[in-house]
């Protein structure tokens, strides 16, 4: 363990810098070596971390209670797709007007895409309305 005067004379008799490793650490862990050397390593392993990352997207699907048939399954497509590339689903169903009185038409819509998902997919919420959207969020299974 050197004096902080001792380890700058050695740092800059070696044509280094003296660089505070953990400052956090009783007492402060300081290094000789070359700042710029350092620094670059230190944003190379950032990069990396940054590329190991994951990001969880949220896609979102409407549908209407009037939705046809061959529409929904259409949609049930693309909710698989998403569902693979491993981002969360949000099936959304709008009611406009008067269709808000027709909320078991929803809950049916809902339903019949949790039948036709039950394999893929983990239901994170259950359909809720809120305001005049019934909302479903799924996310894929692991």
């Amino acid at each position: 363990m050197l004096s902080l005067s001792e380890a700058l004379a050695e740092a800059s008799k070696s044509g280094l810098d003296l660089v505070e490793v953990s400052p956090t650490a009783d007492p402060p862990v300081c290094r000789i070596m070359d700042y710029g050397k350092f620094r670059y390593q230190q944003s190379k392993k950032v990069q990396v971390a940054k590329k190991s990352q994951t990001v969880i997207q949220v896609k979102e699907i409407r549908l209407r209670p009037k939705t046809e048939e061959h529409d929904r399954d259409v949609k049930i497509k693309h909710i698989k797709r998403f569902l693979e590339e491993h981002d969360k689903v949000k099936v959304t169903v709008m009611f406009r007007g008067r269709e808000i009185a027709y909320t078991d038409i929803g809950r049916g819509l809902m339903e019949s895409i949790k039948a036709a998902l039950v394999d893929e997919c983990v239901i994170d919420q259950q359909p809720k309305l809120e305001g005049r959207n019934m909302i479903m969020i799924l996310s894929p299974k692991k």
